[in-house]
């Protein structure tokens, strides 16, 4: 068995399941179901939350274990110990749940919530797994042992980023660093899937190519960034006015104009990178992916602005958001790495 193509296919896996949790981190947020679990990493002190709110009441002669929560004069209690409960409420086995206020439950909530908690646990499953390989692979490159532990360590960052969101009763800047964590994952996994590769295609070094790939890439990352606090600021107005969709956008800040400005100049560079790319045959054939993903992030933003964001448009503009700016980055490895290649030959030459 190849020990370096078991990591490099494990990588593989990896980083689309972390695309699976930006997914479900989105629809999460589409959904308002942030809160559908009060607590972490259990969700009202279950590792299978509830489905009715039954469950969630507090019910005499019931063992209860410590750690689990009940809704009781529109508050959260939680269990300080293990007992069994009498007839009535003894406060000597409990306490008021006091990370934050938010008393509610709503099941469709509470479950969407859970399996985006899952869905992160899953996606650590192989990033643990090419980690414990990559030893093997210490002498050949030292660095895909490193930059795999550093990617269990940012999984584990981002489980406290999540830990945290949920004790902040969602604040938007946690979010926010939540999800640009994410985008710093997906990163070290793309590289380390490139730096595992065996051979290299023909792609032809540019350098002007290159560097306008590189703005490029900032230039998206602003974008997200924006993108990210416009989203702040309909989830503001969610909060102010509900879910009237057709009033979210009424009067936006500043910043949703300077986001949908941007967008004209993250089409013309990576249009402009396409171009040169087709026309001097550089062999980079993701541009080609480049380019759907930017052409489908703008439909989105358009239908989302003039149509009153129809329904799974908003995760959507998300998550291709983040598949452009690995595509991006990806490229950008194909260029560099092509370079080393070049220089190589030429010393061996």
């Amino acid at each position: 068995m190849n020990i370096q193509n078991t990591f490099r296919k494990t990588a593989k896996i990896a980083v689309v399941l972390i695309y699976i949790v930006i997914i479900a981190g989105a629809v999460v947020r589409m959904t308002g179901s942030g809160m559908g679990c009060p607590d972490w990493p259990k969700c009202f002190g279950y590792y299978i939350p509830p489905t009715d709110i039954s469950q969630l009441q507090f019910h005499p002669d019931h063992e209860y274990k410590k750690g689990v929560i009940i809704m009781q004069n529109e508050q959260l209690w939680v269990a300080i110990e293990d007992f069994k409960s009498t007839e009535a409420i003894n406060p000597i086995h409990w306490e008021v749940y006091t990370k934050h206020d938010y008393a509610q439950f709503n099941p469709t909530h509470t479950w969407v919530e859970y399996i985006n908690r899952l869905s992160g646990v899953v996606a650590g499953i192989p990033i643990l797994i090419f980690t414990i390989v990559s030893f093997w692979l210490w002498r050949k490159n030292k660095w895909l042992t490193i930059l795999s532990i550093a990617t269990v360590l940012g999984m584990g960052f981002q489980a406290w980023l999540g830990k945290t969101v949920v004790d902040s009763n969602l604040a938007p800047y946690k979010i926010s660093i939540h999800m640009l964590m994410a985008l710093v994952i997906v990163a070290f996994i793309l590289y380390l899937i490139y730096a595992s590769k065996s051979s290299f295609k023909d792609q032809v070094y540019d350098v002007r190519f290159k560097n306008l790939l590189i703005f490029a890439i900032i230039l998206s990352l602003m974008q997200i960034i924006l993108g990210i606090q416009v989203r702040q600021y309909i989830d503001e107005q969610v909060k102010a006015i509900g879910y009237v969709k057709s009033e979210w956008l009424d009067n936006p800040t500043l910043k949703f104009y300077v986001h949908r400005s941007f967008s004209i100049a993250v089409f013309l560079l990576n249009g402009w990178l396409w171009y040169r790319n087709r026309t001097l045959k550089l062999n980079y054939k993701k541009t080609n992916v480049l380019m759907l993903c930017i052409l489908a992030e703008i439909l989105t933003g358009i239908l989302m602005y003039y149509f009153d964001f129809p329904f799974l448009t908003q995760p959507l503009h998300l998550v291709i958001a983040t598949i452009m700016i690995g595509v991006q980055f990806y490229i950008l490895l194909e260029s560099r790495a092509k370079n080393r290649v070049e220089e190589n030959r030429a010393i061996n030459t």
